[in-house]
């Protein structure tokens, strides 16, 4: 089969998947159509994951395995952008306190940075470096505990954090829904800027030790939102987040839509569900777009044709006059900056920020798989292995409960071998993606949609 016809082949394979979920009630499928938009809204968003992992590994050859620490941060610019402040924390100067402790932290390192550019190696450079850290650590921590400890007390059952940029008040914070679209391109910032810091320390590393260094950094990343309670609530979560799209609430208490909805055939109720999980479905979908022509552009122009062939052999591109590592960190931050974008728009979809959930294995290896099942160094690829692998995470435990019932079928109830298998389902989706992952090394080594 030739490589222009695989493509559309396998996106309507992928295609008629969604379709039998939301309209065939057999075997596997629900055929609820709220199901099948609830799995495509995340794999939409899986697939841009996807596609920032391709940038970075197809693109470059850079192994990053702290996706779960990019997609984090974006998640959180979620709570800073679009919630509103929380009451009390600014008014009596906790939160400026946390301010200006960050930022003299930052000024310390900067200073530092900039004394050990001017000054000569030797004791003395050491000896005032060790005595600037210390007096800025300190000065840091005096000015930003007190802070924490003063917006951390403050309604901690229901706030104790700073909150957001939302002008709306406690009271009318959902009218500004619109703001969680800016804390999309936000969250991808904030997750360049981490890349940054991150890539300046870690690219030099060879690439397993890359992998080790980012996934180290990421489960810091997640610790500090974790225990971080002035920032986002740590473990007790940030509920109520305000949405671009219509609440169903209000379109089922709209006389208008409800009229709409009945001459549709359908329940008010599961109309309303439907017509927001589409609103999603475009808005997500115009997202990835973007920067799927984006990434497109970037693969076929020269900046592209550079990026493979550092990434083929960094020896020969350094000899031609490239900067290795510049390009590297280039890479890095962009494909960061797309985890974090997708990040954001999985909290808004969600509706909450639980640092808790945030787990390497569905933000790391999951990507990982999507990459490589789908065609490293392919940008299509990569979102077909997204929209594949997400819906087949989903459905491989209902698939598992269909074996199990087909193995066992002659045996009684409470035989001890069909109340084993039918138990063993529920963990049916790590040993499935790693069988997936194994077959297609096997029969397709580059992935089922190939780089040309």
């Amino acid at each position: 089969m030739t490589h222009s016809l695989r493509a559309p082949l396998l996106f309507a394979f992928v295609a008629a998947l969604f379709i039998l979920e939301g309209t065939t009630d057999a075997w596997i499928f629900s055929g609820s159509w709220n199901t099948a938009l609830g799995i495509l809204n995340m794999a939409l968003i899986s697939a841009i994951m996807a596609l920032g992992v391709n940038l970075q590994w197809g693109y470059a050859g850079l192994f990053n395995i702290g996706v779960m620490g990019f997609v984090a941060l974006g998640g959180l610019a979620t709570v800073l952008v679009s919630m509103p402040p929380a009451p009390g924390a600014w008014a009596a100067g906790g939160a400026w306190r946390i301010l200006l402790g960050l930022v003299i932290g930052a000024a310390t390192v900067v200073a530092v940075a900039l004394m050990r550019q001017r000054m000569a190696k030797g004791r003395a450079r050491m000896v005032v470096t060790l005595g600037m850290l210390v007096v800025g650590f300190f000065l840091y921590r005096s000015v930003f505990d007190g802070g924490v400890e003063f917006v951390e007390s403050i309604t901690p059952a229901a706030t104790g954090h700073i909150g957001g940029l939302n002008p709306g008040g406690a009271e009318n914070y959902r009218d500004w829904g619109w703001l969680t679209l800016v804390a999309w391109p936000v969250g991808g910032l904030i997750a360049a800027g981490a890349a940054w810091i991150i890539g300046k320390t870690a690219l030099g590393l060879r690439s397993d030790y890359l992998a080790i260094a980012t996934l180290g950094i990421a489960e810091i990343v997640i610790a500090i939102m974790k225990n971080e309670d002035w920032l986002a609530r740590g473990v007790k979560n940030v509920i109520g987040l305000p949405r671009p799209v219509p609440y169903e609430v209000d379109l089922q208490a709209d006389p208008a839509f409800a009229e709409r909805a009945a001459d549709w055939g359908m329940q008010v109720t599961e109309a309303s569900t439907l017509f927001v999980k589409l609103n999603y479905m475009m808005l997500f979908t115009v997202v990835l777009v973007v920067l799927l022509v984006l990434a497109q552009l970037a693969y076929n122009s020269p900046w592209g044709r550079m990026m493979r062939a550092i990434r083929d052999n960094e020896v020969a591109a350094e000899a031609m006059g490239k900067d290795v590592t510049a390009r590297h960190l280039q890479i890095f931050i962009l494909g960061s900056a797309i985890c974090g974008i997708a990040g954001a728009m999985m909290t808004t979809l969600d509706g909450q920020l639980t640092p808790s959930s945030y787990q390497p294995l569905r933000y790391t290896f999951l990507i990982w798989v999507m990459v490589i099942v789908g065609g490293s160094g392919n940008n299509f690829g990569a979102i077909l292995g997204g929209f594949l692998i997400y819906w087949l995470w989903i459905q491989v435990e209902p698939i598992g409960q269909w074996l199990s019932q087909v193995m066992t079928s002659g045996l009684a109830e409470d035989n001890w071998f069909r109340i084993r298998m039918t138990d063993a389902a529920a963990h049916m989706r790590l040993f499935s993606m790693g069988l997936v992952l194994l077959l297609v090394l096997r029969f397709s080594p580059k992935g089922l949609l190939p780089e040309k």
